[in-house]
């Protein structure tokens, strides 16, 4: 499996943008199909955005859409979710995962998992 890092959270005001990169190692990161997904105090795992193997196809929820960007460099290894327009409903852990399928949005369809990288969007 392939193992994975966020970072680039942080603090911002309603309005801000921020982006979020996902490091994963190993030789296979182009095989795998990208999430991004969120939790927030006292609720469940929410999904966000993917993104497949080659990055010419992505699906976002409807609470992000037109704010959100997924993208991914295959030779860097790296998944990224730009942030724009954010919102303090917006606040949670972001955490990236890596699917064996294409545009799954399922906690459950994602094999590996990253810590999760903290975002926090004050009114």
């Amino acid at each position: 499996q392939v193992q994975l890092v966020e970072s680039g959270g942080g603090l911002v005001q309603a309005g801000g943008s921020l982006r979020l990169s996902c490091a994963a190692s190993g030789r296979t990161f182009s095989r795998y199909a990208m999430g991004w997904f969120r939790q927030a105090p006292g609720k469940e795992r929410e999904f966000v955005a993917n993104i497949s193997w080659s990055g010419g196809s992505t699906y976002y929820a409807d609470s992000v859409k037109g704010r959100f960007t997924i993208s991914r460099n295959n030779a860097k290894n790296t998944v990224y979710l730009q942030m724009n327009s954010l919102k303090p409903e917006d606040t949670a852990v972001y955490y990236c995962a890596a699917s064996y399928t294409a545009l799954r949005i399922g906690v459950a369809d994602f094999a590996s998992w990253g810590q999760g990288t903290q975002v926090t969007v004050s009114s």
